[in-house]
């Protein structure tokens, strides 16, 4: 499977993104799918989490209310709607899928990884 994030940009504070990863390959809707993000100086986060069919999502305490998880395994891709911006928010995401579902939060876990696109908030 392959990978390829793509939406980030340059924001100011209290905007809104839409982030979105596009899978290759035929088996999308068997991955449970993720979102992480890495600050400059931090390790990497798991930002939010969705079952295989859309059912069940999950999220960091620090997002909730603000971002949003979404697919859409009729076109092998899944979105992360991110409103209400902060600076705090600033980092690479990645997208990340995982094929056995025993975990959403734990990054190795996953089986695969996109390249990262770059979100920017500005105070």
């Amino acid at each position: 499977v392959q990978l390829q994030a793509s939406g980030g940009g340059l924001v100011q504070a209290g905007g809104s993104l839409r982030l979105s990863c596009a899978a290759s390959g035929r088996t999308f809707s068997t991955y449970i799918m993720g979102w992480f993000r890495q600050a400059p100086g931090k390790e990497r986060e798991f930002v939010a989490g969705i079952s295989r069919r859309g059912g069940y999502t999950y999220y960091a305490e620090s997002v909730k209310g603000r971002f949003t998880i979404s697919r859409d395994n009729a076109k092998n891709t899944v979105y992360l709607q991110m409103n209400s911006l902060k600076p705090e928010d600033t980092a690479l995401y990645y997208c990340a899928a995982e094929v056995s579902g025993t975990s959403y939060y734990i990054q190795d876990q996953y089986d695969y990884w996109g390249q990262g696109t770059q979100v920017t908030v500005s105070s």
